[in-house]
């Protein structure tokens, strides 16, 4: 038996210390559609065909107990990132920046991609990649 469907809807959760600073950032930068807020910890956030949840930090629950939500301590040192296939990774570097975001460094070109970082405001690493042909 499959426990997942093959159309299982998946999503990321992320947790920042400023809430409004981070709506800003993935409404008016990155453009995703804020879809419901619960209080002052939690936005709902709809982008392509996924969800990103970000919440502010909390300690343990019943159902998750010795667990504690943080935002990131150190942004040098990353235990995940998320990448966001595009399909002209110059043109995306470009509105982006525009928009706010700030890069670690311009696209770079690779034989099998053309890719390009950034950070949210809490630190979370962001990557949009072009695949090439």
């Amino acid at each position: 038996m499959d426990v997942f469907p093959a159309d299982v809807e998946w999503s990321t959760l992320l947790v920042v210390s400023d809430l409004a600073r981070a709506r800003a950032f993935y409404c008016d930068v990155l453009g995703m559609t804020l879809d419901r807020e619960y209080g002052d910890s939690t936005l709902v956030l709809r982008f392509g065909s996924g969800w990103l949840l970000v919440v502010t930090g909390a300690g343990p629950t019943e159902d998750k107990p010795d667990t504690e939500f943080c935002p990131p301590g150190d942004p040098v040192r990353i235990d995940h990132e998320i990448v966001i296939k595009v399909p002209d990774c110059r043109e995306a570097y470009e509105v982006l920046k525009s928009r706010g975001a700030r890069f670690l460094t311009p696209p770079h070109e690779y034989e099998w991609e053309v890719r390009a970082f950034f950070r949210d405001p809490a630190g979370h690493l962001f990557e949009i990649s072009q695949t090439k042909s």
